[in-house]
């Protein structure tokens, strides 16, 4: 009855679903296309081969996944892999991470005709979701086709469990689907066994994030960025790294109280969406500064930061990783305002120092792994994180401490992966799932 009830809910919704999709494309264009895909409308696989399905919400999951998924295609060269996001901007990830080596799409709302027509045109044989995207059509109608979902480098906050648990009788049924769970934590693994998943179906793997691998060719554009951004002079850089509307300005403030100390720091500013690249450059130049586009110079390897730039801003895709590693100091956004926080792990992974706000909600174990450490300094407002970035900029012993413990705590943490390849295949040798005609 719960699931009926929310069925109906959506779609009860859905004019107001089609009237965001329109606002969001005034706001970033690619919203615009490809709305069949949203409601199971695909192309149907070229080939007879048995396909897994990945899901990643968009940029950060599909990072997150491109490992496992590379991992996949090599044990199962005979599958293909159809990797689907919800954003354009997963969307254009999938394209950079994999070019045409899978197969992607939109994922469909969580409504039962979409879903069946998504599922009857592309008769996936395992469907592996990325961290948190559980929607209870999608799970029920793989559940009846006996298709086994995973749900991947599984994290549950509490705020998140508690929100599950005021809809029990909608989310229990839903998690008790589930074939099986590979979750971050302990902690996260406690709080699913309390909302009813079976212990048999939890296995705690932790998170794959750590396993994250940077190659030549990444530690090389991260080389040549740095010695751009930095120039003959040899200026530090601080990067304020997805943020979100609330934290710029707050950005900014830090900033003028830095340079108060170091005129000479150049601030490259990501904001965590690319329809606010627009607003914050307004919002840097109105406070006064010069601001140089990234995607001005993005096609160029020899262009250096223009005399006089103070702010670089992020307004292109795919470089985050990149930009870690050309970086001195990290803020991670998303964590002065109660989002929850971001990838902590990318520039830990660099040995770059790690700043933030307070609000971590969503990388609990990770913040701790780091703050026990000494590799994460967590700041409350403007004067705390200007000081704190002044004081690694000053000291090299402590900046050198912070980037080492930063190091160790990600090589300590790997190993993930393998884990979580081991669960995957045992659902992978189940018998393929029944497919229907209808569609």
């Amino acid at each position: 009855m719960a699931r009926l009830l929310y069925t109906l809910l959506i779609y009860l919704c859905l004019p107001l679903i089609l009237l965001r999709l329109l606002w969001r494309g005034s706001r970033a264009p690619a919203y615009r296309h490809r709305w069949g895909e949203r409601f199971g409308f695909v192309g149907r696989l070229a080939d007879s081969r048995p396909v897994i399905w990945v899901h990643a919400v968009s940029v950060g999951e599909t990072i997150a996944a491109a490992a496992m998924v590379r991992r996949l295609q090599k044990q199962h060269p005979e599958s293909t892999l159809l990797v689907t996001t919800m954003t354009p901007t997963g969307s254009a990830q999938v394209a950079k991470i994999f070019g045409d080596s899978v197969a992607h799409c939109y994922a469909p709302y969580d409504m039962p005709d979409a879903i069946a027509r998504f599922l009857s045109r592309t008769h996936p044989t395992l469907l592996v979701i990325m961290e948190t995207e559980l929607w209870p059509n999608l799970i029920h109608a793989c559940h009846q086709r006996a298709i086994p979902v995973v749900l991947a480098n599984a994290r549950l906050s509490a705020k998140s469990a508690a929100g599950y648990a005021k809809v029990a009788r909608l989310a229990t049924p839903m998690l008790r689907e589930l074939s099986a769970i590979a979750a971050q934590t302990k902690e996260d693994g406690e709080r699913f066994l309390q909302l009813g998943v079976a212990r048999d179906a939890l296995e705690v793997t932790g998170n794959i994030k750590f396993d994250l691998q940077l190659d030549v060719a990444l530690r090389q554009r991260a080389a040549l960025l740095k010695k751009q951004w930095r120039g003959s002079a040899g200026r530090p850089v601080w990067l304020a790294a997805s943020t979100h509307r609330g934290e710029d300005a707050i950005i900014i403030d830090a900033f003028k109280q830095v340079l108060e100390h170091r005129s000479d720091v150049l601030l490259v500013l990501v904001p965590r969406h690319p329809e606010r690249f627009s607003e914050v450059a307004a919002l840097c130049s109105a406070a006064g500064y010069r601001v140089q586009r990234r995607s001005e110079v993005q096609a160029s390897e020899t262009a250096a930061v223009e005399s006089g730039v103070q702010i670089v801003l992020g307004d292109t895709m795919g470089e985050l990783l990149s930009f870690c590693g050309a970086s001195d100091i990290t803020f991670v956004g998303g964590s002065l305002v109660d989002v929850g926080g971001h990838n902590l792990i990318e520039p830990a992974a660099w040995g770059v120092p790690v700043l933030s706000g307070p609000h971590l909600f969503n990388f609990t174990e990770v913040s701790r792994l780091l703050s026990e450490a000494g590799a994460l300094d967590i700041c409350v407002g403007a004067s705390e994180l200007a000081a704190r970035v002044v004081a690694l900029m000053a000291d090299r012993e402590a900046y050198q401490q912070m980037s080492s413990a930063a190091l160790a705590v990600t090589e300590a943490n790997r190993g993930a992966l393998d884990r979580l390849t081991v669960l995957l295949e045992k659902q992978i040798c189940q018998p393929p799932a029944p497919v229907s005609s209808r569609y």
